[in-house]
């Protein structure tokens, strides 16, 4: 079996004339957690977008769980994924976001349910059973008639990593989960996220938290302007880094 979970090749990426996305190389290997770290603007979360097939990728190739992103190959040649097409594949990745996106008209278990339910058709009873495990692994099995605006920003962060879960994906993707929310509450997201990590998912997280990314990462990825910078154990890239600019980087915010 490839141990790759994802794989990028020169991946690049524009928004009209300005390219984000530089040719990014970079492997994320099954079972492991990858930390995205730089300074805002540096691509990461236009990256981590590829990935979900939320943004389409210009050049190169990026591949979840051996197929490729956005694209399909025949006879050597690359054609553009329908949305249909897209759509089904962007369930191979759980997406966690800043913002919890959450519905506010729908309970919990509601919002947990919706996706499913909808778009995988699967059995009410089935999904229910899971959905209150799910919720009792993110410690708010107790909150499952609770509307969103009932809860502090951890826990509906919580809920929404329980959401993405409930799409059984292969991969978990987090962009800046704890940005918006107060620094209390910052560790209940994260002891949630070191949990999933332990019990083997494959997560890739665009954080800030470098004390998280040094304790739980199997490999932290330094990025600036649009490039991998360095990449590594997080022992050696927080540690003891080789180029300068992540140097500079790191003696700002450590």
């Amino acid at each position: 079996m490839n141990t790759a979970m994802v794989a990028a090749r020169g991946v690049r990426k524009s928004f009209g004339p300005v390219e984000i996305l530089k040719g990014i190389d970079l492997t994320v290997e099954r079972g492991s957690v990858t930390c995205l770290i730089g300074p805002s603007g540096s691509g990461k979360t236009t990256f981590l977008r590829c990935i979900n097939h939320l943004e389409k990728v210009d050049a190169g190739r990026l591949s979840v769980d051996g197929s490729l992103v956005g694209y399909t190959e025949r006879n050597g040649k690359l054609y553009e994924m329908k949305e249909d097409q897209t759509a089904q594949a962007r369930l191979d990745a759980g997406m966690v976001f800043q913002r919890f996106n959450l519905f506010p008209h729908m309970t919990v278990l509601e919002n947990i349910l919706e996706a499913p339910l909808r778009v995988q058709k699967r059995p009410k009873a089935e999904v229910l059973r899971e959905a209150q495990v799910l919720l009792d692994r993110v410690g708010l099995g107790h909150r499952g008639h609770s509307y969103p605006q009932e809860l502090s920003g951890g826990q509906q962060q919580r809920i929404a990593i329980a959401r993405a879960l409930a799409m059984k994906p292969k991969l978990m993707l987090f962009d800046e989960p704890t940005s918006a929310l107060d620094p209390e509450l910052v560790g209940e997201v994260l002891d949630v996220m070191k949990q999933l990590a332990e019990a083997g998912m494959t997560m890739v997280v665009v954080t800030h938290e470098l004390a998280f990314a040094r304790q739980v990462s199997d490999q932290v990825v330094f990025m600036d302007q649009g490039v991998v910078v360095e990449s590594g154990p997080p022992e050696q890239v927080l540690g003891a880094p080789r180029h300068e600019r992540t140097k500079a980087f790191l003696s700002k915010v450590l």
